[in-house]
């Protein structure tokens, strides 16, 4: 027999940012790099242009979608800004939410900006964002610096965030926390051959406050001496209020002779929680013809579970933190995505200089290792070990003037 925690579906929300983490990160990387080129091109300002996108995802019961605009705008000479719009509209009856509570609809808003100076080799870049949801409001402040040298075939990037986060609940209106994250970055990108790029990256990052989900419980024993006993969600997961990890990358680009180019990366993290993460990727880009590229990749990510992490516990009050969170867990998943790009104009028209159409499509599967499907009533070790798949779509098109 299986025993649900007591609040009542209607106000139960599970977590949804673990959920979608990858998700978000996928859909916003198109966004990323327009806002980072100044760090991989310093002493050259990105040119203006204007992207209009819509993205969508599809997998474990959570649906997202939504649009995201970006306009950057400079002199020519010294100075180069951005805009950006972004909208997550979701719907998600993932199984965190249906094992405690119900399937709900929200939508997430974010507007971004960043202003970058160019002088002489150097790049400054400051940025900020602003993220609001029905119960989590996020600000973000960002600065780098790049310096370009030796002929500019080096550059070196110096770079620092600090994110401030209000957490709130849909259940109980008195409830207010806050979080806060620094990251701390450098990297060194170096032209190795006339054919070779190397990005090398560390970042450090520190996260203190509210760091754990205001919905979720963990899985307990009734009887820890009687498993017959069953189970229940009715016990609040506890995290440490302090977090710190640290991130190392490394990133290979080749030219291939047949004008298509050949990408390698691999990236480790590590943080005072017990994780450890692995991620490998390799891409492939190749002209087609005069107007299109295709790009093919596979991506792969390990991770093991956190100290505190358990898919069920006996006794959580003789712990000083537990968590049921399955991003917390060991797990793996695989990524396998295709992109399309079509040049329209390519000799200009009016006062457009360039303009193209892109498509993207990403598979993921996703397998949990200790974290089990109790849907069905089933108490572990004798349920079902977590896996699903998701669909990631973007479609956008991308005008320079």
């Amino acid at each position: 027999m299986f025993t649900w925690s007591g609040k009542a579906p209607a106000e139960r929300k599970a977590d949804m940012e673990a959920a979608v983490g990858a998700t978000r990160r996928l859909v916003l990387l198109l966004v990323s790099c327009l806002l980072v080129v100044p760090a991989l091109r310093a002493g050259v300002l990105p040119e203006d242009r204007a992207d209009a996108l819509y993205h969508s995802y599809n997998g474990g019961g959570v649906e997202i979608t939504g649009p995201s605009y970006l306009i950057r705008k400079g002199d020519n000479k010294r100075l180069s800004g951005t805009i950006n719009y972004y909208v997550d509209s979701i719907s998600s009856a993932s199984i965190d939410v249906v094992t405690q509570g119900s399937p709900y609809n929200e939508q997430r808003t974010q507007w971004s900006g960043s202003l970058d100076y160019l002088h002489a080799d150097t790049t400054m870049s400051a940025n900020y964002s602003n993220s609001d949801e029905s119960d989590y409001q996020s600000d973000t402040y960002g600065f780098s610096i790049s310096q370009s040298m030796f002929g500019d075939l080096t550059t070196v990037t110096l770079g620092y965030s600090y994110g401030d986060d209000t957490i709130t609940s849909t259940v109980d209106s008195a409830f207010e926390e806050n979080a806060d994250h620094k990251n701390y970055h450098v990297s060194i990108t170096q032209i190795v051959t006339k054919n070779l790029l190397l990005s090398l990256n560390y970042d450090a990052i520190t996260d203190s406050g509210y760091l754990q989900n205001p919905y979720r419980n963990v899985l307990v024993l009734n009887d820890p001496n009687d498993p017959s006993a069953g189970a229940n969600f009715n016990t609040p997961e506890r995290y440490p209020d302090t977090r710190t990890s640290n991130a190392v990358s490394a990133n290979f680009l080749y030219h291939l002779p047949y004008r298509a180019a050949l990408k390698l990366g691999y990236r480790y993290f590590n943080d005072d929680w017990g994780i450890d993460g692995h991620t490998a990727e390799v891409g492939y880009t190749h002209p087609l013809r005069d107007r299109w590229i295709l790009d093919i990749g596979f991506r792969y990510y390990q991770q093991t579970h956190a100290d505190f992490y358990a898919d069920l516990f006996e006794r959580p009050d003789q712990q000083n933190f537990v968590a049921r969170d399955k991003e917390l867990s060991e797990f793996q998943d695989y990524t396998v995505g295709l992109a399309l790009s079509y040049e329209l104009l390519d000799k200009g028209w009016g006062y457009i200089d360039r303009a193209t159409l892109n498509f993207s499509y990403d598979h993921i599967w996703f397998q949990y290792d200790d974290f089990s499907d109790v849907r069905g009533g089933v108490i572990p070790p004798d349920a079902s070990e977590y896996d699903f798949t998701a669909d990631v779509v973007q479609v956008f098109g991308s005008i320079w003037y």
